[in-house]
C-alpha cells in the first residue's frame, strides 16, 4: 500500500518584485537611439581590445628582432 502524500506548505509569493522596474513602452525612435548607443559602446570596447593587441604585437616584434640578431 503506498504511503499517503503530505501536502507541502505553500510559501506566499512576494507582492512586488524588487529587482525589476515597471515596463514602459518605447517609441521606435527610442529603440533606434538605444541600439545606436549600444553599438557605440561595443565599438569603443573593441577599439580598446585592438589597441591592447597592437601593443602586444609590438612587443613580440621587438622580441623577434632580438632573436634574429643572435
Amino acid at each position: 500500500m503506498p504511503a499517503p502524500k503530505t501536502p507541502e506548505p505553500k510559501t506566499p509569493a512576494p507582492a512586488k518584485p524588487e529587482g525589476r522596474k515597471p515596463w514602459k513602452k518605447k517609441t521606435p525612435v527610442e529603440v533606434v537611439l538605444e541600439q545606436a548607443d549600444k553599438l557605440k559602446a561595443e565599438i569603443a570596447e573593441m577599439e580598446e581590445e585592438i589597441k591592447a593587441k597592437k601593443r602586444q604585437l609590438g612587443k613580440f616584434e621587438e622580441a623577434k628582432k632580438l632573436f634574429e640578431g643572435m
